[in-house]
């Protein structure tokens, strides 16, 4: 026998080495990729769009738990994570302001007011880009690369939407076109899937279900065009929001099960969106549909005991 006292505690009694920083750094890292690009694509205004919205996250966190009395939580770097998502899903060219505006709505009103990290219901960064779309159209002024005409170049979901000219497939994964600084190049967007899929932050569930969905969809709505449904697929922040703000763990469903639906049901209300919505672009609004969803999609597709009843 023993001295020590019995412990008795709650659920869950499972332990991970990793760490919630560590998860948030992984993040960070597979976000490089497409920050580099945007910044290399889109000039100085880009990273100044990303720096602003970093520092504003994690200043109005810090702000906000030095004015409630609460323990300083900036050091897991969730606020960081979600600065740099929402700067991402930005135009170069929108105002600084706003950016600031955008993050301390998306930090305070919709995270730290819930209580912080894994309470919230929805995902800070998609909600504060919606905000900032309803509030002052800040994705209706889309930024171009350096190198691209902007006067006769329009975004490619318009090309698509008003049936003008497809562009080219290369440029979409390149991003040479354009759109918000993290969501153009699509080749830097499956560099940082590649790295969370390796580092087992995510899984393969939600981004290609969610993806697959809206490529299938798409499909049908253009007349069985595959060409076209590839160039609809990889416009837009359809790939960045599938694989980095999809993924969210507290907003997103926890059952393989669970994933599946709430991809599904975000590749089809984006589609239907992009198609017949008065927005060119579906994916913020579907995926904080969804993110609503999440509590009942886990508690329909939730594992039974054996022997156990309904509830």
């Amino acid at each position: 026998m023993t001295d020590r006292p019995l412990l008795v505690t709650t659920s869950p009694h499972i332990r991970h080495p990793r760490s919630t920083t560590a998860v948030m750094l992984d993040v960070i890292l597979s976000l490089l990729p497409a920050t580099v690009a945007g910044v290399w694509l889109f000039g100085l205004r880009a990273l100044a769009v990303v720096l602003i919205g970093v520092a504003s996250a994690v200043g109005s966190e810090a702000l906000f738990c030095l004015l409630a009395k609460k323990k300083q939580t900036v050091g897991d770097l969730s606020a960081a994570v979600t600065g740099l998502l929402l700067a991402l899903s930005l135009p170069a060219n929108v105002p600084l302001w706003q950016v600031v505006l955008g993050a301390v709505f998306s930090i305070v009103l919709v995270k730290c007011v819930f209580g912080g990290i894994g309470q919230n219901f929805a995902n800070p960064a998609i909600t504060g880009r919606i905000f900032m779309l309803i509030a002052f159209g800040s994705m209706a002024k889309a930024a171009y690369p350096v190198s691209v005409d902007a006067v006769s170049t329009a975004t490619p979901l318009v090309m698509l939407a008003e049936a003008d000219t497809a562009p080219r497939l290369l440029d979409l994964f390149l991003g040479r076109h354009g759109g918000a600084i993290g969501e153009t190049c699509i080749l830097a967007l499956l560099i940082g899937f590649v790295y969370l899929l390796v580092r087992r932050v995510i899984s393969w569930h939600t981004p290609v279900v969610y993806v697959g969905t809206s490529f299938l969809f798409t499909l049908c709505l253009c007349g069985f065009d595959p060409s076209a449904a590839l160039a609809w697929t990889l416009s837009g922040s359809l790939i960045m929001g599938a694989v980095f703000m999809a993924t969210d763990y507290t907003t997103s469903p926890t059952t393989e099960l669970g994933k599946v639906v709430f991809s599904v049901g975000a590749g089809l209300l984006t589609v239907a969106i992009r198609f017949f919505g008065t927005y060119p672009e579906g994916v913020s609004f579907a995926i904080l549909f969804m993110n609503i969803l999440t509590p009942y999609l886990n508690q329909w597709t939730r594992r039974r005991p054996f022997g156990g009843g309904k509830q």
